[in-house]
């Protein structure tokens, strides 16, 4: 049991779209990544997501419309949504999600991170 210090895990990386495990609880992971420009489109078929902003600020862009989140901020996309993530700047971000949660969901390319780095 050690607790966990975000901004000093997120000093330790600087690419984006690279998510990175700082705890495990059951089944879930918790992640912490940086989003800079816009992401994939894309959905889960069996995971809900939860996107915490730690620092800075994006949009989350639903095919129907958008949800701007800011510092403090966190939204829950449910399973099966369809979204793409958007940071105009560098933002912040901590993930809370199953640990079966591939970071692209239903699109593999080359923002696909099979295997995630634990930090």
């Amino acid at each position: 049991m050690e607790k966990v210090n975000l901004t000093q895990k997120l000093q330790l990386f600087q690419e984006h779209w690279q998510p990175k495990i700082v705890a495990e609880l059951n089944g879930q992971l918790v992640k912490v990544v940086k989003f800079h420009g816009p992401f994939v489109w894309h959905h889960h078929e069996q995971e809900d997501e939860l996107f915490l902003v730690v620092k800075g600020r994006f949009r989350m862009e639903f095919r129907d419309r958008q949800v701007w989140l800011e510092e403090g901020e966190f939204l829950t996309v449910p399973r099966g949504v369809e979204h793409r993530p958007v940071a105009e700047e560098e933002a912040h971000v901590l993930l809370f999600e199953p640990a079966s949660t591939l970071n692209t969901g239903s699109v593999r390319n080359e923002r696909t991170v099979e295997t995630l780095e634990r930090i």
